[in-house]
């Protein structure tokens, strides 16, 4: 069942939006040579708790940090640790926060130090497939539209996209429905109508889209050990344009 928000729920949300907006910044700021993945997860959580939020991803199936970090060719779900950041480092941050009752959630990708060409074509285009997919979140298209525009772009690039895991819509619950795969066809899956709030998150791998559970236990990380990059925003339909609520 999708849930449609209220005017006072959407409003709630966009404020939890632009609290974790200004957190991941924050945290986008301390990506440098020589920092350690942990360190930026006890910013992360301290940020959440000075806000009034709680973190969404501590505890949530086992989980046991608040922010998620991936490297190079870890897609989602890293876990924080020791490791510390190098020079040329690809590194996807993902974070979710509780405020009120509701949920947000976002994703960035950034590079440590300046990043080769392919680093760079690589998150042009998936920032390019998140913004196109935006703009297909209006009244009368379908969950399909979205998908298949964010495959059509990677694809259309000489990349793939990740077909096991996805987008999803997001309220009260952290994941609720629908999903927003990476891949669809267009006029299929549910209609989308005001008041949805949607993740749109388009995972871009550079090889193989098919995915293996790294080391860590959390991860997941291509099976080639390609480069991988994760954008995600959320999003609330509205009568007219799509409201971007985590910019």
């Amino acid at each position: 069942m999708i849930n449609i928000k209220t005017r006072k729920e959407i409003q709630i949300m966009a404020e939890a939006g632009q609290i974790l907006a200004q957190i991941m910044k924050k945290i986008a700021e301390q990506i440098k040579p020589g920092i350690k993945t942990i360190e930026l997860d006890e910013l992360a959580e301290r940020l959440i708790l000075e806000s009034g939020s709680t973190p969404s991803f501590k505890g949530y199936d086992g989980f046991p940090n608040s922010l998620c970090v991936s490297i190079n060719e870890e897609v989602v779900h890293g876990l924080p640790s020791d490791r510390v950041l190098k020079i040329g480092d690809m590194i996807s941050f993902d974070l979710g926060l509780c405020y009120q009752g509701y949920q947000a959630d976002m994703a960035r990708t950034a590079v440590v130090g300046r990043p080769n060409k392919l680093q760079k074509k690589l998150i042009k285009v998936t920032k390019q497939a998140l913004d196109a997919a935006i703009k297909y979140a209006k009244p009368g298209n379908h969950i399909g539209d979205i998908e298949w525009i964010t495959q059509d772009i990677a694809e259309s690039n000489g990349f793939n996209v990740v077909r096991e895991l996805c987008g999803h819509g997001i309220g009260k619950e952290i994941h609720e429905e629908p999903q927003v795969l990476n891949f669809g066809k267009r006029g299929t899956g549910p209609e989308i109508k005001p008041g949805m709030v949607i993740c749109i998150e388009p995972m871009v791998t550079v090889g193989s889209w098919q995915l293996e559970k790294a080391k860590d236990g959390f991860a997941y990380k291509t099976t080639d050990n390609s480069l991988a990059c994760h954008f995600e925003d959320m999003i609330a339909i509205t009568s007219k344009e799509p409201k971007i609520l985590t910019r």
